[in-house]
């Protein structure tokens, strides 16, 4: 299975074009492409519009999270609305199974959130505001867990806009660690087997890691990856 993936394009009406004329064809290189999130710049429905007409249409599935910047106007249904009228799936704790070559790809996606790993980390305790921020990273890993349970496949993914892991921050200030990920996500995605996690967020960060379990994961943020889109091979050949 070949799987090409992008994050953190931040769209906008001055970068109209900018990457279609690299997805043209994406169906020769690729089974699906995978969005980690940020399409937009500022979460608004004209940039959705640009990222709508990048992405939508290809010749092969698009596949996508929203992440932060396209929360940031508070208009995340109708992004997400728009997207899906242009034939991008967009998961927000849910999943999607895909057939490809006679073998079945799940895909289970979840924004995710922050909050930082092991040893460093925010604590579901204390004032409101701060248990209010954890226990929002506690349910987005926990609808990550459910999606993915909910797949019948032989081969899944967990895409997220969010890192699992602190190794594909490196890169990042260690100050910032705990607004780029959590440690709750890279558990969900050990226990519940996944095959490939993809996020993206750390534009300063490195490309690939692994969590604890041994599960290879990716951040395709376009500052790292610095293209339109990188590839991977699952299967028994990768």
């Amino acid at each position: 299975m070949r799987i090409a993936a992008v994050g953190d394009v931040h769209l906008d009406q001055d970068a109209a074009g900018s990457l279609r004329p690299a997805l043209e064809h994406l169906g020769e290189h690729a089974d699906v492409l995978l969005l980690a999130g940020d399409l937009t710049r500022h979460g608004a429905l004209d940039e959705a519009r640009v990222a709508a007409a990048e992405f939508g249409d290809l010749d092969a599935p698009v596949i996508a999270v929203l992440g932060n910047h396209d929360h940031h106007g508070d208009q995340a249904d109708d992004i997400a609305k728009l997207l899906e009228d242009h034939g991008i799936r967009v998961l927000e704790g849910d999943a999607v199974t895909l057939g490809v070559d006679g073998r079945r790809l799940g895909i289970a996606g979840v924004k995710g959130f922050g909050g930082g790993f092991a040893g460093k980390c925010a604590s579901n305790f204390g004032e409101r505001e701060m248990k209010a921020f954890v226990g929002h990273t506690i349910e987005r890993a926990e609808r990550l867990r459910e999606a993915l349970a909910s797949l019948d496949a032989d081969v899944r993914i967990a895409l997220t806009h969010y890192s699992p892991i602190p190794e594909t921050l490196r890169g990042e200030p260690p100050e910032i660690y705990p607004f780029l990920g959590c440690y709750q996500l890279g558990e969900v995605i050990d226990e519940c087997g996944v095959d490939l996690a993809i996020h993206g967020h750390a534009h300063f960060g490195c490309e690939q890691g692994v969590t604890p379990g041994g599960v290879r994961v990716r951040n395709v943020a376009q500052p790292v990856i610095r293209s339109a889109f990188a590839s991977y091979g699952l299967g028994p050949e990768s």
